[in-house]
């Protein structure tokens, strides 16, 4: 990752819950006081998904804390944020979500020359055995490190 870029949130259960695919980068349309907010690390992907409508994407469920010093003109923690893509990507997004099971997951928000960026992935939903699959391939392979270490 180049020096320039500040990782601020991430969503770790995305690789967990999901088969990531394509990933993409996009711009987000922020009122002042959320900027202030995300620079200090006050945002939670946690329940986050991309809304796509054919001609718009949505950051929804994002959770950025209200700025303290922002008073009065403080912005609405849980608001959907407008997603800046070029109208490309929004028609390839719009495409890949139409299929059954496919969802867009944020990944994670850094700031990349002093702006937010989101990054998104196209996702598909693990099923229990593929998560135990996941879990059991993560365990041999701390077993394996473990053995080498030892030696």
């Amino acid at each position: 990752m180049p020096e320039h870029v500040k990782v601020v949130a991430t969503n770790r259960r995305a690789g967990f819950e999901y088969f990531l695919f394509e990933r993409f980068e996009a711009g987000m349309a922020l009122q002042g006081s959320e900027i202030k907010s995300i620079r200090a690390g006050q945002i939670s992907l946690a329940e986050a998904y991309v809304n796509v409508d054919g001609t718009n994407a949505w950051l929804v469920e994002a959770h950025i804390a209200p700025y303290e010093q922002a008073n009065r003109f403080n912005h609405d923690p849980k608001r959907p944020r407008r997603l800046l893509l070029h109208k490309k990507e929004i028609r390839e997004l719009w495409d890949a979500v139409r299929q059954k099971g496919v969802t867009i997951v944020p990944t994670r928000v850094y700031l990349k020359d002093g702006r937010a960026k989101l990054e998104m992935a196209i996702a598909k939903g693990k099923k229990l055995h593929d998560k135990r699959e996941a879990i059991a391939r993560r365990d041999a392979e701390r077993g394996s490190e473990r053995e080498m270490r030892v030696r």
